[in-house]
């Protein structure tokens, strides 16, 4: 099956000169081991057999914002070094990293000149948690948060906080979730909640910051203590799909991409559903960046172009690691059939995932938010 991936991703690419002499790629990502294994056996083969003579080296700085951060300390230490150019020709990085590798002039902007950067249509590409990092960054994926169900337990599901609130003092200790601890699918509820009852949402999204906007949630963080009293806490991202799984609950919120991998690995039962409620959930894409100094600027541009490329976002993305594309979804669709296109987009539609498909706040509004949380709620 790998064979037949790389040899159709590869006949659909234009195949570019060879290098006079043998170079390597250097592509340093942030993440889970998935990532490295992603970059070192899947895009690698595709792109050293479109550009002979070429070697792509992978190498992974761990997973969570520790690793993105690792990969700015790095390239940091070589800007004050003054060297000319530094040791790695792309990075992929969390969206937390992304605005300070921007405004420390440490990555180079490149969006514009490649074919894929025009079927981006998120606004996280130009945005990163208040940043603008607009030319600069192409998202690798999209992960998004929703709300897993068990329809034989949740005839008639909530789709909006609202309604959730109201059904969860109907259904006590139905819905869990792990607060903000344990993993982002609990945080990613809560911004949402803090979204959907608290004020001014698009200045938490897009700032400016001013410490008087959190005084103004204050009543949103009342209504989710009360809610507490009504929930299943759960021990993590994982914790929440076992209960669910068990029945132990019947909704809780989940990362779309984890949901689809367990129930494609018989973890979860086939018959649960997701929804987005209303106004919608935080997700956060992973970036590929160029380093201001990158020793292979034209190859590395070559190489996101390919990872970009609706045919691999296809593949590689979504049917490897049931991601969302972080290109348009519309340029995707013609690379998937229909049953693939039909298990990612069923439950939440690409117009669903378009309008309630949020960015976290901006860095001084998201660790308010959890300082908050901490403070008034989970006291």
């Amino acid at each position: 099956m790998r064979n037949w991936i790389l040899g159709t991703a590869a006949a659909a690419l234009v195949i570019s000169a060879a290098p006079a002499v043998a170079e390597d790629l250097t592509v340093i990502t942030a993440g889970d081991q998935n990532m490295v294994d992603y970059v070192k056996n899947y895009l690698a083969p595709i792109f050293e057999e479109t550009h002979p003579g070429v070697h792509v080296r992978a190498v992974g700085t761990g997973p969570g914002d520790a690793g993105s951060q690792k990969i700015i300390e790095r390239l940091e230490a070589q800007k004050k070094a003054g060297k000319e150019t530094w040791d790695s020709d792309v990075i992929v990085v969390h969206q937390k990293a992304a605005g300070g590798l921007v405004e420390g002039d440490l990555v180079a902007r490149y969006r514009d000149d490649i074919d894929t950067g025009k079927l981006v249509t998120r606004a996280n590409a130009d945005k990163a948690l208040g940043a603008d990092v607009k030319g600069y960054v192409m998202p690798m994926f999209n992960s998004q948060t929703a709300l897993a169900y068990n329809p034989d337990l949740v005839k008639t599901p909530p789709q909006s906080y609202a309604e959730l609130a109201a059904w969860a003092k109907t259904q006590p200790k139905q819905f869990g979730y792990n607060g903000i601890k344990g993993g982002m699918s609990g945080v990613s509820f809560v911004v949402g909640w803090v979204y959907a009852f608290g004020q001014d949402a698009a200045v938490l999204e897009n700032g400016p910051f001013e410490k008087s906007e959190l005084d103004k949630q204050a009543d949103a963080f009342k209504k989710l203590k009360d809610f507490n009293q009504y929930v299943s806490f759960t021990p993590g991202n994982a914790g929440t799909l076992d209960m669910l799984s068990r029945g132990e609950i019947a909704m809780g919120p989940v990362w779309v991409d984890m949901f689809y991998s367990w129930q494609a690995n018989g973890q979860l039962p086939p018959n649960l559903k997701l929804l987005l409620p209303k106004p919608g959930m935080p997700g956060q894409p992973m970036y590929y960046a160029i380093p201001a100094k990158a020793p292979h600027a034209e190859l590395a541009r070559a190489f996101i172009e390919l990872a970009t490329s609706p045919k691999i976002q296809a593949e590689g993305i979504v049917k490897k690691f049931n991601w969302y594309p972080g290109i348009d979804a519309d340029n995707v669709k013609p690379e998937l059939d229909d049953a693939t296109w039909q298990k990612l987009f069923t439950d939440i539609t690409p117009e669903e995932l378009a309008s309630r498909g949020k960015a976290f706040p901006i860095k001084a509004y998201f660790d308010g938010i959890l300082e908050t949380y901490e403070r008034t709620v989970n006291n």
